[in-house]
């Protein structure tokens, strides 16, 4: 079994906000795939279903963004699983707007929801970097991040999830060069 984490903040008011693109990308996998009804479940709410035959359980912490390691690690405890089978979706200010990018640990490059995982589980789970670029200058980030997607972004933002969601099939194998190689073919032909 693995378990993939979308960060985000939980309420309608964060729904837009480029800090919930994770939340998007899960929700936007379960649809895809067919994944079973939501239940709350770990501080969340998870999803189950099957991509490429592979058991994933998609969880999407309530906690908000600062207290999203409390559980993630509360449904890795319950499945014994370790941080291996984690994978975490979340937004990325250092890649370009609907870029996508998977490394296996690396540095938190200030993001809380990354910092609390790493402070329950370490540093060595697999991350889908999702570009939403950077503002430009640093007293402009909190405003970037915390904002909502742009009306003239949806279109790109709705691509870049649907080909992240149909090629999940990739990372589930864990072939992540393939997956990125992937996306990015798919996005190319939209243009």
């Amino acid at each position: 079994m693995q378990i993939w984490t979308g960060l985000g903040n939980p309420g309608p008011q964060y729904a837009l906000h480029r800090h919930n693109v994770g939340f998007m990308a899960v929700d936007v996998i379960a649809e895809m795939h067919g994944f079973g009804p939501v239940q709350k479940k770990f501080s969340g709410w998870v999803q189950e279903g099957r991509v490429e035959g592979r058991r994933i359980l998609l969880l999407k912490p309530a906690t908000f963004m600062n207290e999203s390691g409390r559980a993630v690690s509360e449904a890795l405890r319950f499945y014994k699983l370790s941080p291996e089978a984690l994978t975490v979706f979340h937004d990325e200010l250092d890649l370009a707007p609907f870029k996508v990018k998977v490394r296996i640990g690396g540095g938190l490059a200030g993001h809380n929801g990354l910092r609390s995982i790493d402070r329950h589980l370490g540093p060595e789970f697999r991350r889908v970097r999702i570009g939403i670029g950077h503002p430009g200058s640093k007293d402009r980030v909190t405003g970037h991040v915390l904002g909502n997607f742009a009306k003239q972004e949806f279109d790109p933002l709705s691509d870049m999830l649907a080909a992240l969601a149909a090629e999940a099939g990739w990372l589930a194998q864990g072939d992540e060069a393939r997956y990125m190689s992937e996306i990015a073919s798919r996005l190319r032909a939209e243009d």
